[in-house]
């Protein structure tokens, strides 16, 4: 339903200057916020090769978690609309210029008997 919405236009930045560090922002493809330890993964494919979830970490309202670690934390929310940044490794450097991003979220809902989540995948323009 929000799947469409996950991954966020003109969000692919590099923080490096080898550009093997970058980031992109996601949102959350659900109506409601949850609790950050309901949030059971992102996993990330850039130009086809899928990025080590241990080389991830996850950034909501200034706060950095590390993606593996999001089943702990008990005390931090991801709102519906609220942007999330995914900062990563990438095995190799990325060049200036278009880049097929796939986004996962994985997400667990009390109520719901199956997995929830969703997956974007857009063409992003990295400067």
């Amino acid at each position: 339903m929000y799947d469409k919405h996950i991954l966020i236009e003109d969000s692919l930045h590099s923080s490096d200057g080898d550009r093997t560090h970058a980031s992109v922002e996601v949102r959350m493809p659900y109506y409601r916020g949850l609790g950050l330890s309901m949030v059971e993964g992102v996993d990330l494919v850039v130009d086809g090769r899928p990025i080590p979830a241990d080389a991830t970490t996850f950034t909501v309202r200034g706060t950095t978690y590390p993606i593996t670690g999001l089943a702990e934390v008990l005390d931090d929310r991801w709102e519906m609309g609220e942007p999330a940044r995914i900062d990563f490794d990438a095995a190799t450097p990325l060049g200036p210029g278009e880049h097929t991003v796939t986004a996962v979220v994985r997400l667990r809902i009390s109520y719901m008997p199956v997995p929830g989540g969703g997956r974007d995948t857009k063409t992003l323009t990295l400067a």
